[in-house]
């Protein structure tokens, strides 16, 4: 972006982008940013906008694809949600994402492992829990169905509440509880399990007044075969 130029992005643009350019801000958040040695989040809107001019003036319709990374040392669940809005924005989910693994001989591991920032000697935060590494990297892919819970979790957590709803800026809709689709199973089998009673009531009611018409018959015949043998001895 120093090189006011535009003659290298014109021929990148032209001849040697097949539709799509990888490019990797790795995180929106200033603060996190900060941390990885990179430029303001500002300066890679710069880029998209000249990126996308370039383009229409060579008469090609072609995108950036972010590469992103989540629990970098200085990323918090707030910086987190932030990137999750910034994906919501762009209309973007990123099919692979890349936590933070630390590596040999650089800042960003040694921020790791120490919790400071060594040019400076701040105290970092650093990610290092599991279960909050895997909330942060569900975040950024929160369209996926499979990281409702861990999403719905990370924004009660940020104090974010108002991203779970229905409204065009949220991230994920409410879901019935586990706990309330569990009673609502035991309520329908309750019921189910009633009606079986009552039809076995009523039907057990049932056999009982055909045994006792059953019964009446048989003794109205009896008695009638009574009658008639009585008849017959005095003719």
């Amino acid at each position: 972006m120093a090189d006011k130029d535009d003659t290298f992005l014109k021929e990148l643009c032209e001849y040697h982008i097949s539709g799509q350019l990888r490019v990797a801000p790795e995180h929106v958040s200033d603060a996190v940013l900060t941390r990885m040695g990179k430029p303001e989040n500002a300066v890679y809107e710069r880029f998209l906008k000249r990126y996308q001019r370039i383009n229409s003036k060579v008469g090609k319709e072609q995108f950036v694809v972010p590469y992103l990374m989540s629990s970098h040392p200085g990323s918090t669940l707030k910086e987190a949600v932030e990137l999750a809005e910034y994906l919501r924005d762009l209309g973007y989910m990123p099919e692979q994402v890349q936590d933070f693994y630390p590596t040999p001989s650089t800042i960003s591991t040694c921020m790791y492992y120490t919790g400071y920032d060594p040019r400076t000697m701040e105290p970092v935060y650093v990610p290092k829990n599991p279960h909050e590494k895997a909330m942060q990297r569900a975040l950024i892919q929160y369209r996926n169905p499979d990281n409702y819970d861990l999403v719905k979790e990370a924004l009660i957590k940020a104090d974010r509440r108002d991203l779970i709803g229905y409204d065009a800026k949220c991230l994920i809709h409410p879901r019935k509880e586990k706990w309330m689709e569990h009673s609502g199973k035991k309520a329908s089998h309750k019921e189910k399990t009633v009606k079986r009673s009552n039809n076995g009531t009523r039907s057990g009611k049932q056999s009982e007044r055909n045994g006792q018409r059953k019964s009446n018959v048989d003794r109205n015949r009896s008695g009638g075969q009574k009658r008639s043998g009585r008849n017959s001895r005095r003719k």
